[in-house]
């Protein structure tokens, strides 16, 4: 840019462009509009190079669309193409004259080979002038060129053909698996694409995935409220969420506690218990959605564990709903011995987000086991894979590390054994019904 000239660089308006026709029209320089515009003169230029439009149908006196030849109105040659019937007539009205007259020399303008390159200006009147075709400047026309240009520029992708045939072979069978794009980008960094930039390209219908196979992008079904609330108060003196912020636990300090049901026709159910610090989810299941049940659960897991003060020191603070299941707090928190092995509190009614950590990973424990599925034919061993495939899984807040990974930091190779966990090695995560089709 002209040292002398303060330029904003910011892209013409229709304003400019309007500025632009009428001072062509009325020979100014590019040097005065320039100035006027703060542009620098090549700016100019090339907007008026670039935007300028072809007169096709105002070729002067001439009548010949296809004759450019400068000495097409005196000239009287005949048969210039040389052909065996003699022809005698004349070769300038000929559209083949200037593909086979070797004395032809293309007509052109000063004006549309220099500045100002249109013939908006031009003292010669258009239907006087011998030039074929002419060139103006439109400020409407050049408007919307610009505009038709700035948004194909942001439309498509920026991929070869082998670029993405290499993405799809990828992320397609790693979606049919039940894998979310933030996982595939996470195990896979090759692909050097964002998680927004994955979603988008099968929003567009690029990849062979379609939304349908993503598990987020479909719609929840209305939740339906069941009536399975503790119906004695008592229980909820000094285990109320409000006694439970007074501790001032951090998120490595208790465990949150839940329970999936069954669709009807089933009394089966899994109980849940989920690490927030490091959200590793933990899935029994039970034969009834009862206290009793729930204190079978706690029983092996601390047989499982070795005694009460390994599950005290894994279980010291258990939050969880107000569901008739854990209605019996005395009867959890202690074992047969009568020794206080952890502590339960109470969200309040209709406040699952008290417990969010839960609610959320129960979203990928659906996506094996979708609601309207019975529990009848359902194991413990199919529980522990389920487990292992969802704690297998990178999450964002964790670092992009995997619940395991951080729990096998934590507590150790031998806890992580006593509770039947395992790892799952990246590409072989499933989280779809698949997963338990035998």
């Amino acid at each position: 840019m002209s040292k002398s000239i303060p330029g904003n660089q910011k892209h013409l308006t229709f304003e400019d462009r309007q500025y632009i026709e009428d001072t062509l029209n009325q020979r100014t320089s590019f040097k005065d509009i320039s100035r006027f515009l703060c542009k620098d003169p090549t700016t100019i230029s090339k907007e008026i190079r670039k935007h300028r439009s072809q007169n096709t149908w105002n070729r002067g006196s001439f009548n010949n669309p296809y004759n450019f030849c400068i000495h097409r109105f005196r000239c009287k040659k005949t048969n210039a193409c040389q052909k065996v019937i003699i022809c005698d007539k004349h070769c300038r009205s000929c559209h083949k004259c200037n593909q086979v007259c070797l004395r032809f020399e293309r007509e052109s303008c000063t004006r549309l080979l220099h500045a100002p390159y249109v013939c908006n200006g031009c003292s010669k009147r258009k239907n006087l002038c011998s030039i074929p075709t002419k060139y103006n400047y439109n400020a409407r026309t050049a408007q919307r060129e610009y505009e038709e240009l700035l948004e194909g520029a942001r439309s498509g992708i920026n991929l070869t053909r082998s670029e993405l045939h290499r993405i799809d072979s990828v992320a397609a069978p790693l979606i049919a698996q039940g894998q979310s794009p933030y996982m595939i980008v996470t195990n896979h960094p090759e692909l050097g694409l964002s998680v927004k930039t994955l979603y988008n390209y099968i929003d567009q219908g690029i990849l062979l995935s379609r939304n349908i196979d993503l598990k987020r992008q479909v719609k929840y079904k209305a939740r339906k409220c069941h009536k399975t609330q503790i119906v004695n108060r008592e229980v909820f003196q000094g285990r109320t969420y409000s006694d439970f912020k007074v501790l001032g636990l951090s998120l490595g300090g208790f465990v949150e506690m839940d329970t999936v049901l069954s669709a009807r026709g089933s009394d089966k159910c899994i109980h849940t218990l989920y690490f927030p610090d490091i959200e590793l989810l933990l899935a029994h299941r039970m034969d009834r959605c009862t206290p009793g049940a729930v204190r079978l659960v706690f029983e092996h897991l601390q047989a499982s564990l070795g005694d009460a003060y390994e599950f005290q020191s894994l279980f010291p603070c258990l939050l969880t709903d107000r569901g008739k299941e854990f209605g019996d707090p005395d009867g959890l928190e202690t074992d047969p011995e009568g020794f206080q092995r952890t502590s339960i509190y109470y969200c309040d009614p209709m406040r699952s987000n008290q417990k969010g950590g839960i609610e959320n990973v129960h979203t990928m424990l659906r996506m094996i086991l979708p609601k309207g599925t019975l529990f009848e034919s359902l194991t413990q061993w199919d529980l522990n894979r389920v487990v292992n495939h969802i704690n297998s899984a990178p999450r964002k807040n964790l670092g992009d590390q995997t619940p395991y990974e951080l729990a096998l930091k934590k507590y150790g190779p031998e806890v992580l054994g006593a509770l039947q966990l395992k790892l799952i090695p990246p590409d072989e995560v499933i989280l779809s019904p698949k997963l338990l089709k035998h």
